[in-house]
């Protein structure tokens, strides 16, 4: 297929490189210059605009977005929608959050065109190993991109969910599993990190790949990291999210789910960016006012 690319970050360009390699042709458009020339000398072509990249391609137009969720999708939507035509189709391959994926799809709908939301997986390997994909959408636009779907994913690596919102909902919750199981794994690692013990980490975390009930890609990812750092001396005790996990508990929220690991999971991200808490000097000062307990003030 022909298609158009928007959104060069890390997973992007590295999306538009898998596609080459199925011999799809992939016009780009992106503010960055730098990633355009790259690409070029590959064979992709570069469009000056979008509506050069429009242009460029061939009737019944699929565009890929792969920009921020929020501000930039939907300015990336309505120029688009002023430029496609009837049965065009966009996707959307970022991290948006379903209920604003509804809307946009109804946004498209009106004009007689296409949103396919399709939640993507496989970070910075996914060039290697291809992308874990979950879209949804209109069935038969979603069956036309098809032979894109299978040149990004692993074999077996893609689904379809259902209508437009399911496949951000499901990335959703994918991200939202992936918080929790990534703080388990924390958790027990600390535990033994702190035994009166010399428990060689790596060591243990490679062993538990074989055969082991808890074994996973994110421990593969576990045991890179501490073949090259096995102290993790340095790192800051600083964890950043990307808003899937803030959608996620919002959700269960929304949906009257009890969803005890994902939500702890979260607030214990937020928690590794204080410098000071000012909830745990309030409880040690509670527990001086009504036992006596010690506390320990500055200096």
């Amino acid at each position: 297929m022909k298609i158009g690319f928007i959104g060069l970050g890390k997973m992007g360009y590295n999306m538009v490189h898998r596609l080459l390699k199925s011999n799809h042709e992939i016009v780009i458009w992106n503010r960055s210059a730098k990633s355009i020339k790259e690409l070029e000398e590959l064979g992709v072509e570069c469009a000056a605009s979008i509506e050069d990249m429009v242009d460029r391609l061939p009737s019944r137009k699929v565009i890929w977005l792969m920009v921020p969720a929020g501000k930039p999708v939907d300015e990336n939507l309505d120029i688009l929608l002023a430029l496609l035509k009837k049965n065009d189709i966009i996707v959307d391959g970022g991290n948006s959050y379903w209920r604003e994926t509804q809307q946009r799809a109804e946004k498209a709908q009106q004009k007689d065109m296409f949103f396919i939301d399709c939640g993507t997986s496989g970070g910075v390997w996914g060039l290697q190993n291809g992308y874990s994909l979950m879209y949804g959408g209109n069935k038969e636009a979603a069956d036309y991109i098809e032979p894109i779907i299978k040149s990004l994913a692993p074999e077996k690596g893609y689904v379809y969910c259902g209508v437009s919102g399911t496949g951000h909902m499901v990335k959703m919750v994918h991200n939202g599993i992936e918080y929790g199981m990534m703080q388990s794994y924390a958790e027990g690692f600390e535990i033994l990190q702190k035994a009166p013990y010399d428990i060689d980490l790596t060591k243990v975390a490679d062993a538990w790949q074989y055969g082991s009930v808890v074994r996973s890609w994110l421990l593969e990812l576990a045991v890179n990291a501490l073949r090259e750092d096995p102290k993790l001396e340095q790192l800051q005790d600083y964890v950043s999210d990307s808003g899937e996990g803030r959608w996620t508990v919002q959700t269960a929220i929304d949906f009257d789910v009890p969803a005890h690991v994902i939500t702890a999971s979260l607030f214990t991200r937020f928690q590794s960016r204080q410098d000071a808490s000012f909830a745990m000097k309030m409880l040690a000062a509670l527990r001086n006012q009504f036992g006596g307990h010690a506390v320990k003030t500055k200096e």
